[in-house]
């Protein structure tokens, strides 16, 4: 299994797949002001918090999940049992409940997923957008990207995935709208 895995990181590095993160931890104002500027009842300060927790959760998960390799590695090693957790539902999952704990009353958080395509498979992401407002106006809150580095962005500029509600893309799969 090892061997199998020193392939795969063999190959992914040879073909450009390790990404450079996008954003540091020293971003936290940026994204603070980014999500205060989804509309205007949001509140500095629970946008503030939003901010803190996304880059230090994301932090903390790295740790926890012993994330060392660029994320399709970490899947490998998930697959071939040598992690258990880490694939990009699991950092959904974990953001979106750790934000979901602050209750909010000005922001609403959720759980979107990039159908497969030929050439990609599934993406989840926690998502967070001002109170009432379509996913489609929200920033993408990403830690798995860039293996446990926050990754951010208006959702409609990351156009690497075609971010849509999760139940939606689940429901496409289950009846087999989506042919991948």
């Amino acid at each position: 299994m090892r061997i199998i895995v020193a392939i795969l990181a063999t190959c992914l590095a040879l073909a450009g797949c390790a990404m450079a993160p996008t954003s540091g931890p020293n971003d936290v104002d940026q994204l603070a002001q980014a999500i205060q500027k989804l509309g205007p009842r949001v509140d500095p300060a629970e946008a503030r918090r939003a901010a803190e927790i996304s880059y230090s959760y994301s932090s903390q998960l790295k740790r926890d999940w012993n994330v060392t390799d660029p994320a399709i590695i970490h899947n490998a090693k998930i697959h071939n049992g040598f992690r258990e957790r880490g694939l990009c539902n699991d950092w959904a999952q974990a953001m979106t409940t750790r934000l979901r704990q602050e209750n909010f009353q000005t922001l609403d958080l959720h759980w979107v997923t990039s159908p497969p395509t030929a050439f990609r498979i599934i993406h989840h992401s926690a998502l967070i957008s001002a109170k009432g407002d379509p996913m489609s106006e929200g920033i993408i809150l990403d830690p798995w990207r860039n293996s446990g580095v926050l990754f951010w962005d208006q959702v409609r500029e990351d156009t690497k995935y075609n971010w849509r509600p999760r139940l939606e893309v689940r429901e496409e799969l289950i009846t087999g709208v989506n042919p991948y």
